[in-house]
């Protein structure tokens, strides 16, 4: 009876063991999946990079903080205005409509960056 409950509780947790495991690289592969459709623009030594990009309307940008200091993306006709980001914090804006788009960060103005909209 022991030796049985004892099989039981091994075959249990290795279910368990698996389904975590399963489930964590769902996750994760569903995370490299919608990073990879669109475009990254990273913050890193007070600067936006790629500095300009050229995305086809209807397309969603996301900013990624990888500063150790905050950081907003504020488009110079205040269209887009995001929170600070802190170090890893993200902003995304989907730009619907076709034209130039210079933005810059309000905590540093000398950052600026352009996102052009066919």
């Amino acid at each position: 009876m022991k030796m049985v409950l004892s099989n039981i509780w091994i075959t249990l947790l290795l279910v368990v063991g698996l389904s975590f495991d399963v489930v964590a690289e769902k996750n994760i592969s569903s995370r490299s999946e919608s990073r990879s459709d669109a475009p990254i623009v990273k913050i890193d030594n007070f600067n936006f990079s790629p500095v300009v990009l050229n995305i086809p309307a209807g397309t969603k940008v996301t900013w990624i903080n990888q500063d150790d200091v905050p950081h907003t993306i504020v488009s110079t006709d205040k269209q887009i205005v995001s929170p600070a980001l802190d170090t890893d914090d993200h902003f995304s804006f989907q730009f619907k409509v076709p034209g130039t788009y210079d933005y810059y960060c309000s905590v540093h103005p000398h950052m600026t960056g352009k996102v052009i909209v066919k």
